[in-house]
C-alpha cells in the first residue's frame, strides 16, 4: 500500500509479476495472464532482507544410458533433447553429476584401471566413455549459454582394489588407498584434456551400499574421512587440483548426522571436505528437515547438495501426464523396507515427490539439487541390472518419439528461474497446506516457487515491499512467480 498524502485515500499498488504453471489440469510451464481473483484467504509475503544460503545449482546427471539412448535418436530430436535441458530457453540447468567407471545405469560393467595391481594407473583410460557420454557432455556444453558445473562420482573401484574382489560391495584395501586418490587425479587429466572441466567429486556413491545390488563399494565414515584427509585431499592438492570440490557422504539424509560428525571432526578433516552430497530415498514424503538442519549448523559455511534423486523401482508411464499427477508410484521401500519402516514409503505422485523435496531442501539451507538420469527409455532403462526408474525425459527410440513428462516441467521452475549465486530469502505463508519458497537472482529478480498439491482451489495474495498481487493457483498446481527488478 502507498499513501499520496494525509488527505487523500490510500492507494494499492499492484505488484508486477510474471508467473508460469505446471499443473495437473494441463498446464506445463505456461505463462498465465491476466490474474481474475476476487477473493484470497492465503497471503505469501516475501522478505528480501532476510536471507539464507546461496544457490550453486538445479540440474541432472549424465549417465552411459541417457547418452546411449541419445545417440540412438534422430538428430532432430537429439538436439531437442538437449537444448530443452542446457539452453536458455529451455531448463537452463546449471549443476550436473556423473559417473566414473560404471553404474547401474550402463551398459555393461566397466573401469578405467583394468589392469591388476596397475599401482600407477598408467593404463588408465576413459576409452569407454567416448562413444556416448563424453559427446553428451559437448553437447550439452555447446547449448549451455550460461554454462554448467559437473561433479563426478565413484560407483565402485576396479574389483581387484577391494577386499572382495567384486564389482558389489566390499571395501577398498588400504594398500591402494594411494592409488585409489590417484584415479580422481588422472580423471580430471583426461575429461579436462577432452575439453571438459570437472567442477569437483563425490568421495563414493552411496557407501552403505545398496543391498548388494549393482556396483558399490562400502566406506564407514571413519574410512572414508581418513580416505579423504590422508590421501584424496593432499593428492588433488599435489597435482594442482586443490580446487576441485570433494563433497562427502553422498546417500540419504537420515543417516547424515554420524557422517557430518566424522567429517567435520576438526581442522584437518574439515580442511578437504568443501561440503555433504545427500540422496531422498530414505522416504517418497519426507525430507527430514530436522537432518538438513543438523547438517548445516554443523558446517555452515560448506555445500549441502542433494545429488540423486529420482521416481525409483517404477516403469516410467508413457506419454501419461495424469499418471505423475497420481499417487500410482512406489519405491524400494514399498516391497523391501522394513516393518518400521514402511510407513515412510507410501504411494505417491511423482510431481508432489519432486516439488515438495526440492522446495523443503531450499528451506533448509539445501543449496544444489541434482535429478538423476535425464533420458531413459520406455522400460525405464536401459539398466544391465534390470534396477528400472523414470526420468523427465522418456524415449522410445526405435520409433524415434520424445515424451517431456510433468517431471521435466517440475525441474524447470527451479532451474530455469533459480540461477547459481542466487539467495534464498524469506519467504512467509499463511497456509499449511501450500509450500513456499523464494530466492533472489543475482541480477536483481526474484523467483517465488509455490506448490499445491491438494485437490481445492488455492488463489493467494502476493506481497511484497510495498505491492501486492492476487493470484489464481488451482488443485494440483506448481507456480514460479518472477517479480522483476522494478516494483
Amino acid at each position: 500500500m502507498s499513501c499520496k498524502n494525509q488527505n487523500e485515500d490510500i492507494e494499492t499498488v499492484a505488484l508486477k509479476v510474471e508467473v508460469y504453471e505446471t499443473s495437473a489440469s494441463g498446464n506445463n510451464l505456461t505463462k498465465l495472464m491476466p490474474f481474475n481473483v476476487k477473493d484470497s484467504v492465503s497471503i505469501i509475503t516475501i522478505n528480501e532482507n532476510k536471507t539464507y544460503q546461496k544457490i550453486t545449482g538445479f540440474g541432472g546427471a549424465f549417465t552411459e544410458s541417457s547418452a546411449y539412448l541419445l545417440n540412438r535418436l534422430s538428430k532432430e530430436n537429439r538436439d531437442a533433447i538437449i537444448n530443452a535441458y542446457f539452453s536458455r530457453e529451455g531448463a537452463n540447468y546449471s549443476l550436473t553429476r556423473t559417473h566414473m567407471n560404471s553404474c547401474d545405469f550402463s551398459l555393461s560393467q566397466y573401469s578405467y584401471s583394468p589392469v591388476e595391481d596397475d599401482m600407477k594407473l598408467e593404463h588408465f583410460s576413459i576409452e569407454e566413455d567416448r562413444d556416448d557420454l563424453i559427446p553428451m557432455i559437448k553437447d550439452a556444453m555447446a547449448a549451455s549459454e550460461d554454462g554448467f558445473d559437473i561433479f563426478a562420482s565413484p560407483w565402485t573401484a576396479a574389483p581387484w582394489m577391494k577386499d572382495n574382489n567384486a564389482w558389489v560391495g566390499g571395501k577398498l584395501l588400504p594398500k591402494y588407498y594411494d592409488t585409489w586418490a590417484l584415479f580422481f587425479s588422472k580423471y580430471v587429466d583426461a575429461y579436462e584434456a577432452e575439453g571438459i572441466p570437472i567442477w569437483g567429486f563425490t568421495v563414493e556413491n552411496e557407501p552403505h551400499g545398496n543391498g548388494n545390488n549393482w556396483e558399490s563399494m562400502h566406506f564407514t565414515p571413519k574410512e572414508m574421512t581418513d580416505f579423504v584427509q590422508f590421501h584424496l585431499g593432499p593428492k588433488l592438492e599435489a597435482d594442482g587440483y586443490g580446487d576441485k570440490i570433494i563433497l562427502g557422504y553422498d546417500q540419504n539424509r537420515a543417516g547424515i548426522r554420524e557422517w557430518v560428525d566424522e567429517m567435520y571432526r576438526d581442522e584437518a578433516s574439515s580442511k578437504y571436505f568443501d561440503g555433504t552430497a545427500i540422496h531422498w530415498y530414505e522416504s517418497t514424503y519426507d525430507y527430514f528437515p530436522e537432518e538438513l538442519q543438523y547438517a548445516h549448523n554443523k558446517a555452515p559455511d560448506k555445500y549441502l547438495i542433494e545429488t540423486e534423486g529420482c521416481v525409483d523401482s517404477e516403469v516410467p508411464a508413457w506419454k501419461d501426464d495424469n499418471w505423475y499427477w497420481s499417487k500410482e508410484a512406489t519405491d524400494w521401500g514399498w516391497d523391501w523396507a522394513s516393518e518400521e519402516d514402511k510407513h515412510l514409503h507410501p504411494k505417491y505422485a511423482p510431481v508432489n515427490r519432486y516439488a515438495r523435496d526440492i522446495i523443503g531442501c531450499m528451506n533448509n539451507w539445501v543449496d544444489g539439487w541434482v535429478d538423476w538420469n535425464m533420458v531413459l527409455d520406455k522400460q525405464g532403462g536401459p539398466n544391465w541390472f534390470e534396477n528400472w526408474c523414470a526420468a523427465p525425459v522418456i524415449v522410445d527410440p526405435d520409433n524415434d518419439e520424445v515424451y517431456f513428462t510433468p517431471l521435466y516441467y517440475t525441474m524447470a521452475h527451479f532451474s530455469k528461474f533459480i540461477r547459481p549465486g542466487a539467495e534464498v530469502i524469506e519467504a512467509n505463508n499463511t497456509d499449511k497446506d501450500l509450500m513456499v519458497t523464494a530466492a533472489k537472482n543475482p541480477d536483481g529478480t526474484i523467483a517465488v516457487v509455490v506448490f499445491n498439491e491438494g485437490m481445492e482451489d488455492k488463489s493467494y495474495e502476493l506481497r511484497f515491499r510495498e505491492s501486492d498481487i492476487k493470484i489464481q493457483l488451482g488443485p494440483q498446481s506448481l507456480q514460479t512467480v518472477i517479480i522483476p527488478t522494478k516494483n
